[in-house]
C-alpha cells in the first residue's frame, strides 16, 4: 500500500475526537485508527455506507494507511472491499485503482458507522458505558432464538 490516507468527514470530526481517550472525554479508544475501524465495522454490520462530503482538514487529520497496516487493520480494509465488490482482485497490491477503491469503500463504511454512533451516543455522558451496552445488545440479538418468548424486551 502506498502513501494513501484515510479521510474523516468534517461533520464527524468532533465525534471522532470525543471517542479518543483523553482527560476531558469519556472515549474508549486509544487511537483515531481504532475509532475508524470500529466505525467501519459497525457501518458494514448495519449496511450503512455514506459517501464523504467535506473532509476534516484539522484535528483529526487524514490518517496514513501505514498506521492501519501497523495495527493489522489492513485486513479489515481488504475484507470489507471483497465483501462489497465480490471481487478478490480488489486486494491486488499492484493496482493503485484497486487501492483507492478499497480506501473509498472503507471510508464510506466508517462514515456510515460514525453516523450510527452519533445517533446511539446522543445524550450520553459516558461513551464507554454506552458502547458496552450497544455491544451487549447486539450480542443478545444474535443469541436469541427465533420465535422464543423473551422477557428482556420488557426491561427497555
Amino acid at each position: 500500500m502506498s502513501a494513501s490516507k484515510i479521510r474523516i468527514a468534517k461533520d464527524k470530526a468532533d465525534l471522532v475526537k470525543s471517542l479518543l481517550i483523553a482527560k476531558e472525554t469519556t472515549g474508549p479508544f486509544q487511537t483515531y485508527a481504532d475509532i475508524i475501524v470500529f466505525a467501519a465495522a459497525l457501518g458494514a454490520k448495519r449496511k450503512k455506507r455514506v459517501p464523504l462530503e467535506e473532509i476534516s482538514k484539522r484535528d483529526p487529520l487524514p490518517i496514513g494507511i501505514e498506521i492501519f497496516v501497523s495495527r493489522g487493520y489492513d485486513v479489515a480494509i481488504k475484507l470489507l472491499a471483497i465483501a462489497e465488490t465480490k471481487d478478490v482482485n480488489i486486494i491486488s497490491p499492484n493496482d493503485e485503482n484497486a487501492e483507492s477503491q478499497r480506501i473509498e469503500i472503507f471510508e464510506e463504511y466508517a462514515n456510515g458507522g460514525l453516523e450510527i454512533l452519533a445517533d446511539e451516543l446522543r445524550g450520553s455522558v459516558d461513551y464507554s458505558e454506552r458502547l458496552l451496552l450497544m455491544l451487549i445488545s447486539e450480542r443478545d440479538k444474535q443469541n436469541r432464538a427465533e420465535g422464543e418468548f423473551d422477557l428482556t424486551r420488557f426491561l427497555y
